[in-house]
C-alpha cells in the first residue's frame, strides 16, 4: 500500500526544512535550495514489506529521503533466495547511482515496517542538482563527500596552521629538481664534485647508459670519504657511491617520499618513469611543507638516540606530530602509517642499543603482530612481538633461546618505558613460545591451521598479521608464503576463520540504533572491536584464501579488487568506511590526549554531531555488507 501526500503547506515546508537540516547533505545547503526541496517534495507512505523501487519499473524518476522507518535493499543470492545487501534509515537518501545514471535500480528496495519517504520528482531533482553545489557533490560522490567533511573537521580541530599550498597529496614532480646532475660510474670523484659545485646541488646521481639510476653520491658521502680517508679524489665514483638508490615513480606524492625518508633516514630520492629512467631528484629540503611538520627530522632523531631516556622523551613528540599532520591534511590511513613508522624506528633503536650493550651473538628477526603487523597502530598501543631465528651450526633451538630470551626480556621492558605497554596475554618475544626457529614457527603454524580450536581462532587475529621490524626479512617472507599456501588449500580452516570473523557484528540494532559495548562506560561504542575489527577480520579471510601475503587491511582490499574478488565499487566503499571509523577514533584519541586522559577506544555516540553519527551508521552498514559477502561466500 502506497499513499502520497503533498507537502506544499507553509507549515509543512518549515517542518520538512527543519528535518532536512539535521542530515547530510542538507545541513550544508542554502536556505533557498532547502525550501525548493520542501516545496516540491511529496510525503509517501509504505506499509511493511511494500516494494518501494524495483528493477522492473524502468529508469528511476524520484529522489527519496527516508523520513521515518527503514528501507532494505534485496538481491537474489546464489540459491535464488533474496539477500539483504543494505539498509537505508532515517535521513538517508536513495537511489543516487541509478537516478544520476538515468537507469533502473539494480536492487529491489522494500519497506521494513511502516515507512515514510520524502520524494522529489525528476524535474525538481535536476533543478536542485544544477543549482546546489553541496547537493550535487553529495549525489556524485556519496560517502566520499562524507569523508571529506569529517577530514575537514579533524583538520580544523588540530593545533597547527600550515600553508594550504603544500599538501601531503601534492605530486612530487612539483618539488622535484628536473634534469638532475648526473655522471657515469667511471667518473672520478673530483669531476663529480666539481659538477655538484658548479650547479650548487648537494647530490649527483650515477646513471648507466640507459639513464637509469645505479647510485647516488652526496656531500655527506664526500665528508665521510675525506674524514676516514677511504678513497682519493681520483677514485671512480662507483667505488664510493651509495648503490641502488631509493626511487619513486614521478607520479607518487609527497607523503610517500616522507615515509621513505623517515624509515630509511636518507635525504634524497630519485624520481623515475615506468621504464626506470631518471626524471628528477627530490630532497628533504625541497619538501618544505614536510620539513615544517618534522616527520623526517623526528624519525632521524629517534634512530640516532644514544640513551633510552632520550627515546622516552621523544615519544611525547609523536602525539604533537599527529596533531600537526592532521592539520596538514593527512588522512587516517596516512596517520596510522606515520605512527607505525615512528614506532618501528623506536623499536629498532631499542634493539640496536641493547645489541651494543649486550649482543647475544645470534642473528634474529624481530617480528611484530596484530595492528602493528598491519601498520595500523594509533597512539594507543601495546606490544605484540616475537623472534624468528635460524640456529647456528652446532647449536640447538633451546641453546639459542638461552641467549635470546634474557635479551628479549630487557627489550620488552624498555619498550614499555617508551610507552608500548606490556601485553597482558604475554604475546611478547620474551615468551619462550614466541622465540622460535624458522622450523619451529613452521611446525607451530601447521598445528595452528590443522587444529582449528577456539584458542587458535583467537590467535588468528594476532599471528596471521605479522611483519619483520628488525633483522633479515627473507626468513619471514618464506614462512608467510608457506602459511598462505596451506590456508588456500584448507577450505575447512577458511570457513572456521570466516565463522569467527562474523561473530564481531557491527554495533547496529535492527532498528538502526547503536548497540553499545558491554564492557565500556554506559552507552558507549568500542570503535576498535565493534567498528574496525569486522573489516579487519573479514578482509583477512578473503586475502588469505586468495594467496595475498600483504597484512595491511586497506592494501588487502585493493589487491582483492584487482584480483576481481571484490567489486571495485564495493572495495572503494569499504575502504572509505574503514577510514571514516579510524578518523573518528583518532579524533577521540586527540581529544583524550589534550585533556590528559588515558587513551581508550570508547565513544558515546550521543556526544557526536548529526554528521558524525550519520558517518558511523553508514560505515557500520558497510561493515555489515562485507560480512554478508563473507557469509554468502562460505555459506555460513
Amino acid at each position: 500500500m502506497v499513499a502520497e501526500t503533498p507537502t506544499q503547506h507553509p507549515q509543512n515546508t518549515r517542518a520538512i526544512m527543519a528535518f532536512l537540516r539535521e542530515h547530510t547533505p542538507f545541513a550544508n545547503m542554502d536556505e533557498a535550495h532547502l525550501a525548493h526541496f520542501a516545496e516540491h517534495a511529496s510525503l509517501r507512505f509504505f506499509a511493511d514489506n511494500d516494494v518501494v523501487l524495483s528493477p522492473d519499473e524502468g529508469p528511476v524518476r524520484t529522489f527519496n529521503v527516508v523520513k521515518q522507518g527503514l528501507i532494505r535493499g534485496e538481491r537474489n543470492g546464489k540459491d535464488g533466495e533474496p539477500v539483504t545487501t543494505f539498509e537505508i534509515s532515517q535521513g538517508e537518501c536513495f537511489p543516487l547511482a541509478a537516478l544520476i545514471g538515468e537507469r533502473p535500480t539494480r536492487t529491489l528496495h522494500r519497506a521494513h515496517g511502516d515507512t515514510f519517504c520524502l520524494s522529489l520528482d525528476h524535474d525538481a531533482f535536476v533543478t536542485l542538482f544544477s543549482e546546489s553545489d553541496p547537493f550535487r557533490d553529495f549525489c556524485l560522490r556519496g560517502v566520499s563527500s562524507l569523508l571529506d567533511q569529517v577530514n575537514q573537521r579533524i583538520q580544523s580541530g588540530a593545533m597547527a596552521s600550515i600553508s594550504p599550498t603544500h599538501s601531503l597529496d601534492t605530486p612530487l614532480e612539483r618539488y622535484a629538481l628536473r634534469n638532475p646532475i648526473v655522471c657515469s660510474p667511471d667518473s672520478p670523484v673530483r669531476k663529480a664534485v666539481a659538477r655538484m659545485h658548479e650547479n650548487d646541488v648537494g647530490s649527483i646521481v650515477v646513471t648507466n647508459d640507459a639513464r637509469q639510476p645505479v647510485g647516488i653520491f652526496t656531500l655527506r658521502d664526500l665528508r665521510t670519504m675525506v674524514a676516514e680517508q677511504t678513497a682519493t679524489l681520483e677514485t671512480p665514483i662507483r667505488q664510493v657511491m651509495t648503490p641502488d638508490p631509493h626511487r619513486l615513480l614521478v607520479v607518487a606524492d609527497a607523503f610517500q617520499a616522507a615515509m621513505l625518508m623517515a624509515e630509511h633516514h636518507f635525504a634524497h630520492l630519485c624520481l623515475v618513469d615506468e621504464e626506470d629512467t631518471l626524471v628528477g631528484v627530490v630532497s628533504q629540503r625541497d619538501l618544505f611543507s614536510l620539513q615544517r611538520v618534522d616527520l623526517v627530522h623526528l624519525a632521524r632523531t629517534i634512530a640516532t638516540a644514544t640513551h633510552l631516556r632520550t627515546l622516552v622523551s621523544l615519544r611525547a613528540q609523536v602525539s604533537r606530530l599527529v596533531d600537526t599532520m592532521l592539520a596538514h591534511g593527512a588522512d587516517s590511513g596516512q596517520i596510522v602509517k606515520i605512527i607505525t613508522t615512528l614506532n618501528d624506528v623506536t623499536v629498532r633503536r631499542v634493539l640496536e642499543l641493547n645489541i651494543e650493550r649486550n649482543d647475544p651473538g645470534i642473528p634474529f628477526t624481530w617480528l611484530t603482530f596484530g595492528s602493528e603487523g598491519r601498520q595500523e597502530q594509533t597512539l594507543l598501543t601495546d606490544q605484540d612481538n616475537g623472534i624468528l631465528f635460524d640456529p647456528p651450526d652446532g647449536m640447538t633451538g633451546d641453546e639459542v633461546r638461552e641467549r635470546l630470551l634474557p635479551f628479549a626480556e630487557t627489550v620488552n621492558q624498555e619498550l614499555a618505558e617508551c610507552g608500548f605497554t606490556l601485553c597482558k596475554g604475554n604475546i611478547m618475544a620474551s615468551n619462550p613460545k614466541l622465540c622460535l626457529s624458522s622450523r619451529e614457527w613452521d611446525d607451530w603454524f601447521v598445528r595452528f591451521i590443522d587444529a582449528s580450536t577456539p584458542q587458535n581462532l583467537v590467535y588468528s587475529s594476532i599471528f596471521l598479521d605479522m611483519r619483520a621490524v628488525f633483522g633479515p626479512r627473507e626468513p619471514l617472507e618464506q614462512l608467510q608464503e608457506r602459511i598462505v599456501k596451506r590456508i588456500t588449500k584448507n577450505d575447512l580452516f577458511q570457513k572456521m576463520l570466516a565463522g569467527n570473523a562474523v561473530t564481531r557484528r557491527p554495533p547496529l540494532t535492527i532498528f538502526r540504533g547503536f548497540r553499545y559495548a558491554s564492557d565500556g562506560e554506559k552507552n558507549t561504542l568500542d570503535l576498535k572491536r565493534q567498528g574496525l575489527a569486522p573489516f579487519v577480520e573479514s578482509v583477512r579471510v578473503f586475502a588469505l584464501a586468495n594467496g595475498i601475503t600483504e597484512a595491511n587491511t586497506v592494501e588487502r582490499m585493493e589487491l582483492l579488487a584487482r584480483q576481481g574478488v571484490f567489486d571495485r565499487k564495493d572495495a572503494n566503499a569499504w575502504k572509505e568506511a574503514y577510514g571514516l571509523i579510524q578518523a573518528i577514533r583518532m579524533r577521540a584519541h586527540q581529544e583524550q590526549a589534550r585533556q590528559g586522559l588515558a587513551l581508550n577506544n570508547y565513544i558515546n555516540p550521543d556526544d557526536l554531531n548529526p554528521l558524525d553519527r550519520r558517518i558511523l551508521r553508514e560505515s557500520f552498514r558497510q561493515a555489515q555488507r562485507l560480512q554478508q559477502k563473507l557469509e554468502v561466500t562460505y555459506q555460513l
